[in-house]
């Protein structure tokens, strides 16, 4: 038994002792932290600790005797390599809900203890059974046992200036505070991490990759805010920059604010707020109103200000990506995954503007591709090779954007196997159709997937994962509400929406296909009948690997599209680069040859 898996049936063994004496049968553990954002800070990897698994969608299941970890296809892989089989049920959380696994396993009428702080109401309703009974616990229960926790961050917010931000924060709070008068709403709770950024005009660094600020609010229909944070991650300055109208108050007081509203009506949001505030509105006597989180869609819809920084991210970002692609073409062979992603890093570093990575690299050579949401260990670490796939998905966090690109290289000098050349084209087909899409406005995400998979269908292939998800303006780099996949999306596409376009395609064992480009929505045209139809202008500039393609799949529309992009990109990016790189993007935006 290794010392890792020790550890973990350690800790199984004494979760299980906890569970006896708490006179439960079972435990439920996301992950996720008392705001439900996708990054948490150390001391809420929860899930991580007791399964080993570090995705960052899943949850795990503890029973007496069984115990499971469920998450999504982009994890399945992944998680496979991480968790310990002989402790642990893996499974795929669309094909086998936790619900029905917990139906099978648990005795009729047992308790399965939740901490509401921790998990939202729409996902305690996915769990809900006649089989058994779900218990909220007074305190976790995974913090109970881990006994050397890491402490809360404690970094301080920092102001996100109007040059970046284009709108203040009283302008944002006043609008919001009219919707809930004209909604008949009292007060709305805000505990969405980046939503609280975006109302206040504030970041900050309490979790990686994400630029926020550990905090939650309550906005009421006067524009008051109250903001509940550690005061001592407020400055002077920034206490300056968020005004009279905002209150700070420490997290204690939360239960005390909510127990206030008594007779009020209260908006909350049951897929992004911990179940906690709604349970503790109910018992003081609100009403509650279940509605989205106000601020999603106003802060996914990019002011002009946003959207022109977002152009000038991309473009500092693409400075970095371009110098990358030209040395991993000279010199990847005989380097590692890990030796990539810090020369990625260091050649975004060297803009002044750079703040961080907007996720950890996926830097993926040969078999590891195949795991959608890789992540490279020491354990891990692979040696890329000649002839082989290596895919690079990475972004970085500036003030004025956030940038995501996924380019799949071969590393040569062989030519690729024609299989994969036609996949690989495939997979750039679908990019190409639908970053040139024209659809009338009204229209959600899920109408326009079917452009990314069409091409990859028609050969019997897809992919396991959304095409593409929203990305914020200096926040998170996967942001609501917008989406574009094959589920249902009630929420259509707007103008100043930023959305990725990343169709893939995974041969576990072998090789993983993924090309990703930003997209912006555009302001809307006239049709003929005066119809308003929306189109996409590509954010991201670096060119797509030309050994890769096979001309004859990729057809002479298509080629006229990624030539013309090619073109732009050499246009836009090239008078930057020193001249070493200049000649390599010359080269790598030439059109394509179709004899």
């Amino acid at each position: 038994m290794s010392d890792d898996t020790f550890s973990i049936h350690a800790r199984l063994n004494t979760l299980r002792s906890l569970l006896r004496a708490e006179k439960l049968d079972g435990v439920i553990v996301p992950r996720s932290d008392e705001y439900l954002g996708e990054y948490v800070p150390p001391c809420a990897e929860r899930l991580a600790w007791i399964s080993g698994f570090t995705g960052s969608a899943g949850v795990a299941i503890i029973l007496d005797s069984r115990a499971a970890v469920f998450s999504d296809g982009r994890y399945i892989t992944q998680m496979a390599g991480q968790v310990d089989t002989s402790l642990w049920d893996c499974q795929h959380i669309t094909e086998a809900p936790p619900r029905d696994w917990l139906a099978q396993h648990a005795p009729e009428g047992a308790k399965i203890g939740y901490d509401p702080r921790v998990i939202s109401r729409s996902m305690l309703a996915s769990l809900t059974s006649d089989h058994f009974e779900l218990v909220p616990t007074a305190r976790n229960l995974i913090d109970a046992i881990w006994t050397d926790r890491p402490n809360p961050p404690g970094a301080q917010a920092l102001i996100q200036p109007l040059e970046f931000a284009g709108e203040s924060s009283a302008a944002k709070r006043g609008a919001l505070a009219d919707e809930l008068i004209r909604q008949d709403q009292d007060a709305v709770v805000i505990s969405d991490t980046t939503s609280v950024a975006w109302l206040l005009n504030i970041r900050g660094s309490d979790v990686p990759c994400t630029p926020v600020v550990l905090s939650s609010a309550l906005l009421y229909r006067d524009a008051q805010v109250d903001l509940f944070i550690a005061p001592a991650k407020i400055t002077e300055e920034v206490r300056t920059w968020l005004g009279n109208d905002v209150t700070i108050r420490n997290p204690d007081e939360l239960s005390g604010a909510l127990a206030a509203l008594r007779g009020k009506t209260v908006s909350v949001d049951p897929v992004g707020t911990p179940v906690w505030f709604a349970q503790r509105l109910a018992e003081a006597g609100a009403t509650i109103n279940e509605a989205n989180d106000p601020c999603a869609v106003r802060r996914a819809k990019k002011n002009l200000v946003e959207q022109e920084g977002a152009r000038k991210a991309h473009l500092r970002d693409a400075i970095a990506v371009c110098k990358f692609l030209c040395w991993l073409d000279a010199h990847a062979i005989g380097f590692t995954e890990m030796d990539a992603v810090t020369r990625l890093r260091a050649f975004r570093a060297e803009a002044p503007e750079f703040r961080d990575d907007s996720f950890d690299t996926i830097s993926a050579a040969g078999p590891n591709g195949a795991i959608m949401h890789y992540r490279v260990t020491p354990a891990t670490n692979r040696t890329i090779g000649e002839n082989a796939v290596y895919l690079v998905d990475s972004g970085g966090q500036y003030p004025d954007g956030t940038t995501d690109i996924t380019r799949t290289i071969w590393t040569g000098p062989g030519t690729p196997p024609g299989e994969l050349k036609a996949a690989f084209t495939r997979v750039l087909k679908g990019n190409l159709l639908l970053g040139r899409a024209v659809f009338p406005a009204g229209i959600a995400g899920h109408a326009l997937d079917t452009l990314a998979r069409f091409s990859l269908w028609q050969a019997r292939l897809d992919f396991d994962h959304g095409t593409g998800h929203g990305v914020g303006s200096y926040l998170s780099v996967h942001e609501g509400p917008q989406r574009i996949s094959k589920v249902f999306s009630p929420v259509p596409l707007a103008p100043g929406m930023i959305i990725s376009n990343e169709p893939g395609y995974y041969l576990p064992g072998s090789f993983g296909i993924r090309l990703e480009t930003l997209l912006l929505v555009t302001e809307p045209q006239p049709g003929p009948d005066g119809k308003a139809f929306l189109s996409f202008e590509t954010l991201t500039l670096a060119p797509f690997d030309k050994r890769m393609i096979d001309p004859a799949i990729l057809g002479e529309e298509d080629t006229a599209a990624l030539d013309a992009y090619h073109a732009h990109v050499l246009a836009t990016v090239g008078p930057h680069l020193p001249d070493e790189v200049r000649s390599w993007l010359t080269h790598a935006c030439s059109p394509i040859n179709r004899k």
